[in-house]
């Protein structure tokens, strides 16, 4: 469980490094100038959002079979490794949001829940508990990795951001999700053969 928790933190806060919900935090911070409820806004946001997507992850890992799931994971951990080395950019939804006005704790939790449906972490999130086939850790490690990637924002705002090597941390996390890609096929390659149609095994070399 350790081990899981760990593993998940890692991927997920190296991913968050200049993410677009992490660009949000430092808009947060700047509008907001009051750190507690954005930090409790970020928690209750990801923990709620990243508890959806390991309990999807958790199901596919139970739905498919183990070849196909290891067809599945291979190409998303790849697809999502070639995604960290595209940067996100800020499109300014905290200074337009019309939920501004109901403090910053509730701003936060719901921009950071709607800007995490269908981002890397989410989909990273999903993948990880497919590849581990568990919810609860996975949960917990994606959540503690988004809280360590965006919770030094909050205090420091933009004053450190240029010191911050982007493109080198998002190289590290690229190459993290697409060695977890390369590890899926190492597991078991054979099964991936025996997944394929008949046709395609005759074809195979």
């Amino acid at each position: 469980m350790l081990e899981t928790i760990l593993l998940s933190t890692c991927a997920i806060a190296l991913s968050e490094i200049g993410d677009k919900t992490q660009l949000l935090t430092f808009a947060l911070a700047a509008r907001f100038r009051n750190p507690l409820p954005i930090v409790l806004g970020i928690f209750a946001s990801t923990l709620l959002n990243h508890g959806l997507a390991a309990s999807l992850g958790y199901w596919i890992n139970t739905w498919l079979t183990p070849g196909i799931l290891r067809w599945v994971l291979v190409a998303s951990f790849i697809a999502m490794g070639l995604w960290m080395l595209i940067p996100d950019r800020d499109d300014g939804s905290a200074e337009k949001s019309p939920y501004a006005k109901y403090g910053a704790f509730a701003a936060t939790a719901i921009l950071f829940f709607l800007a995490e449906m269908g981002d890397k972490t989410q989909i990273a999130t999903v993948a990880l508990a497919a590849k581990l086939g568990t919810v609860i850790p996975v949960m917990m490690g994606t959540t503690i990795g988004m809280l360590l990637a965006d919770v030094p924002v909050v205090f420091v705002g933009d004053r450190f951001a240029k010191y911050i090597p982007m493109k080198l941390l998002h190289a590290a996390a690229a190459l993290v999700f697409i060695g977890f890609g390369i590890a899926a096929w190492l597991a078991d390659p054979a099964s991936f053969m025996q997944s394929l149609p008949e046709a395609s095994r005759a074809a195979a070399p």
